[in-house]
């Protein structure tokens, strides 16, 4: 698997073809294979994406599959899952999205793959640690899509208050992806000059950068409401994980990673910055957060252990 660049999307709906599409139109893995309950539709999807190839950068081989075609993946991406619904939040899909993920993981692990865990489906903190624990895998080797999506999301905003492309906005938005993330502000640059320098004594700024925040946090809620569903950006975000791992590039994400200590949280797993590479999380990366940047992250890991525990209670 050293040089192998097989990816296995389980769960074909609207954020999982978004992400193969994006997939197809990067050139970013040499092979795709397509699960889903509905095998019928992966078959269509593998045909539809296949006769885009002749406009592609490269070439893929795209197919519809089965679990065993898993056993010699470089990494599975997890889509599958219930949506959700207009009012409804991430937490809500919690227990009918655990028990999709338990007829997933036991036929992957038992094909022999010996790969890379990205999970998607919400809600994507506490989903991407049941399947560490259903899979018993190093969790290096089980991530999330974490705030990796919020986070573009934040500087996308930022660039255009500030002006500037997003791509020199060095902001994150960490914790749960969800109500309770948020902005560490103290951290948020636009090159090397800090956002709070920059809004210093502007109190109309400083409100207009908790509307970004606030904005941020419920955007996702807005784009249901308006369109039911969210899918080209999060399947843009998978996207761009999955090159950071497939060509070792030790990139700097927002991934949901487990927390090993650092912010004095053990076994959580939570949006924070990391290293991703081949290997998955080569190393999460603690940022000097103040004091009150803290407290909000232990709440919004304490939402999550608290639905994480009374899920097991229940089963």
């Amino acid at each position: 698997m050293a040089n192998k660049k097989k990816v296995v999307l389980v769960g074909c709906g609207m954020v999982g073809m978004s992400f193969a599409y994006a997939l197809l139109n990067q050139n970013i893995c040499e092979e795709l294979v397509l699960i889903d309950l509905d095998k019928k539709k992966t078959v269509g999807e593998a045909m539809d994406l296949n006769h885009g190839l002749a406009f592609a950068k490269g070439n893929m081989q795209i197919y519809s599959g089965e679990y065993s075609d898993c056993h010699d993946a470089t990494l599975v991406v997890i889509c599958a899952g219930a949506p959700q619904k207009p009012g409804e939040t991430r937490l809500d899909l919690l227990s009918k999205n655990t028990k999709i993920l338990k007829s997933i993981v036991d036929p992957i692990t038992e094909s022999g793959f010996n790969g890379i865990f990205l999970v998607a489906s919400n809600p994507v903190d506490i989903l991407t640690r049941i399947v560490q624990r259903l899979s018993g895998f190093n969790p290096k080797r089980v991530i999330g899509s974490g705030t990796t999506l919020d986070t573009a999301r934040l500087r996308y905003m930022l660039g255009h208050k500030l002006n500037c492309d997003p791509r020199n906005i060095h902001a994150y938005v960490i914790g749960e992806h969800g109500d309770s993330e948020f902005v560490p502000w103290s951290q948020a640059m636009l090159a090397t000059k800090p956002i709070l320098d920059i809004v210093d004594k502007d109190d109309k700024f400083v409100e207009e950068l908790n509307a970004i925040e606030d904005d941020v946090r419920n955007s996702a809620y807005k784009i249901i409401e308006a369109k039911r569903a969210t899918y080209y950006g999060i399947g843009m975000a998978l996207c761009r994980i999955t090159k950071a791992i497939l060509d070792n590039e030790h990139a700097v994400l927002s991934c949901s990673c487990m927390l090993t200590g650092e912010y004095g949280q053990e076994g959580m797993y939570i949006g924070t910055p990391a290293i991703i590479n081949r290997n998955g999380v080569q190393k999460v990366i603690e940022l000097n957060i103040t004091a009150d940047e803290r407290d909000k992250l232990v709440k919004s890991c304490e939402t999550l252990d608290e639905a994480y525990n009374e899920l097991f209670k229940k089963n």
